[in-house]
């Protein structure tokens, strides 16, 4: 337990949201690491992730100010042992529900992900298509964009059904916008300075 109070304190520390995501994932990080289990904490986050974007119910348990800490503990724990999850991970959930602070999680995951990406030399591809990608399709994809990069290519695949047709790709500060709810939003524009 001494070392949840170090991540407590450390994250205590942080100012703003970012800020103390940053500091949580970091400190996770360094758990992970250290326990030699980046790999089984990563698949956590990523399984989490998922769960995060499908389920609607779920990012309102993270992000509601009514239930208290209890509630949320419980809530998080069935979670945590319904998907089997990691103890590490586990603990960690519990540690941000007794603090208050499950609403940090999706931005906890994006940094340990980043972290662990630049560990290995990684760049991350963000890929948002309106629905999932076939393993050609996401096989073509991963080549045309290791052309670009200069070293190892990890793609973190989303799906947003309101894009309607196409992908959105970013690639560190790029990004790619050919989805086809951004070309009907510029072509209603463009229709607009007709009139």
């Amino acid at each position: 337990m001494d070392l949840v109070k170090g991540i407590d304190r450390l994250a205590s520390e942080a100012t703003g949201e970012t800020g103390l995501a940053e500091r949580y994932a970091k400190a996770l990080f360094e758990l992970a690491d250290e326990g030699r289990a980046l790999d089984p904490v990563a698949a956590d986050l990523r399984a989490l992730s998922v769960m995060l974007t499908e389920s609607a119910d779920l990012r309102r348990l993270i992000r509601s100010p009514v239930l208290d800490r209890a509630a949320q503990g419980k809530a998080i724990a069935a979670l945590a042992d319904r998907a089997q999850l990691s103890a590490l991970t586990h603990n960690f959930l519990g540690l941000l529900a007794r603090n208050r602070r499950l609403f940090v999680l999706p931005a906890i995951i994006a940094a340990f992900l980043a972290h662990l990406a630049e560990r290995r030399g990684e760049v991350t591809a963000q890929v948002t298509s309106a629905a999932p990608l076939s393993p050609e399709q996401a096989g073509a994809l991963a080549e045309a964009l290791r052309k670009s990069v200069a070293g190892k290519l990890a793609i973190d695949a989303r799906v947003d059904p309101s894009l309607l047709g196409g992908l959105v790709v970013r690639l560190g500060s790029r990004m790619i916008d050919a989805s086809l709810k951004s070309k009907l939003n510029r072509l209603q524009l463009a229709m607009k300075g007709v009139r």
